[in-house]
């Protein structure tokens, strides 16, 4: 069986990770046949590696697209490009996988899925935690209708403390024009992704407080708490923030049949005996219904990028169907937007958002910014240890 030839453009932190994962045979049914980046030092680290020998560098992302080495590309560049290089790639008749957030704003992702759905190739999003058996058991439970109608969404997830240098290393990160946010666009669209997916619903309104430089000395937002509503009428709250140390992560879902909170990398299940819309209509006053507590099993497995990239090459090929498309990178990238355009506006907002309003927004806070920020070193750093999943 012929392997699928993987292009990567953007040789960061991501991009490195996944060069590695494709030379050390981690992808089955994939490899690294070409990578595109401007900057020799960066190039030259990937080509120095084992198995790197048939490896072709490119400094132009046009050239490798045409160069007839790849089959599929891995888009590993700051949110800003991934829309122009999602779209560029797919109408070159390449397959494309691309980091998250799928784009800054909704315009941008509009575009590429509109790109996507004019080509006959797979687009995918590297939504790495869903792979993760905790996420996928909750996503099943809830799906199954084992927890019920869902009635309330709590996820307070701040254990990803951030100290200064990290920003000043970074010379796009924490800025309007490099990153289009903060915490939320960085760190939280994992976490936005899985809060829709698992619930099966995207937010109708949500109200948001987000605080600008708080805790940093940055521009964007480091502090965010996020109430949100429901089309079947269930509420939550989202809250994160880069400055909580320690910090906390628990995600609770109640449902008319019990509650499920994942926490330290456990699962529980309070399980109602009765469904608590039956119990509320039957029951005497001041009886709580009875409920048995159990940690929930899953299969353990947390394949991580390394699962997601094999699941991709062996959509390309036909031999099982594409974990998570592309097209669904819009909604983490609507419930971002909407918290920032509800602080902006100072009141609540309906989902889907105002697209141009939204962009109109940006672009102003783009264009007021003086924040000037240097080249960022040539510096890749290990980020393992910060994709782990349920801590």
């Amino acid at each position: 069986m012929r392997k699928v030839r993987f292009g990567i453009v953007g040789i960061g932190n991501m991009g490195t990770a996944h060069s590695k994962s494709l030379l050390e045979g981690k992808i089955a049914n994939g490899e690294l046949c070409a990578i595109c980046e401007p900057k020799q030092a960066k190039a030259d680290a990937i080509l120095s590696l084992e198995g790197a020998e048939k490896v072709v560098a490119f400094a132009d992302y046009t050239e490798m697209l045409h160069s007839g080495l790849i089959d599929a590309v891995i888009v590993a560049v700051p949110p800003y490009d991934h829309q122009a290089l999602v779209c560029q790639a797919l109408e070159a008749g390449l397959h494309v996988i691309c980091e998250k957030p799928a784009g800054v704003y909704t315009k941008q992702v509009k575009a590429m899925n509109e790109a996507a759905k004019k080509s006959n190739k797979l687009f995918g999003m590297m939504f790495n935690q869903r792979s993760n058996s905790i996420y996928r058991k909750m996503q099943e439970m809830v799906s199954s209708g084992e927890l019920g109608d869902v009635k309330r969404v709590n996820w307070i997830v701040t254990n990803w403390y951030r100290s200064q240098n990290y920003f000043d290393i970074g010379g796009w990160r924490a800025t309007w024009k490099g990153e289009g946010g903060g915490v939320l666009f960085n760190q939280c669209p994992h976490q936005i992704d899985l809060l829709q997916w698992i619930v099966g619903m995207l937010p109708t309104k949500i109200h948001a407080h987000c605080h600008f430089g708080k805790w940093h000395d940055i521009e964007v937002e480091d502090d965010v708490t996020a109430y949100m509503e429901f089309p079947n009428g269930a509420t939550g709250v989202f809250v994160t923030s880069t400055a909580d140390a320690p910090g906390t992560n628990r995600f609770e879902i109640t449902g008319t049949r019990g509650r499920l909170v994942c926490e330290g990398g456990k699962l529980t299940f309070d399980r109602l005996e009765i469904d608590e819309r039956e119990f509320c209509r039957t029951a005497r006053a001041f009886v709580d219904p009875e409920y048995t507590t159990f940690e929930v099993s899953t299969d353990g497995r947390n394949d991580q990028h390394v699962g997601i990239l094999n699941n991709f090459a062996n959509a390309i090929l036909g031999l099982e169907e594409l974990f998570v498309k592309g097209e669904e990178g819009i909604k983490s990238v609507q419930m971002m937007n909407a918290m920032l355009l509800s602080q902006w506006l100072e009141k609540t907002v309906e989902l889907p958002i105002d697209d141009d309003l939204y962009l109109e927004k940006l672009n102003r806070r783009i264009a007021e910014s003086t924040i000037v920020k240097k080249e960022a070193p040539d510096e890749v750093l290990d980020i393992s240890k910060s994709y782990g999943g349920v801590k």
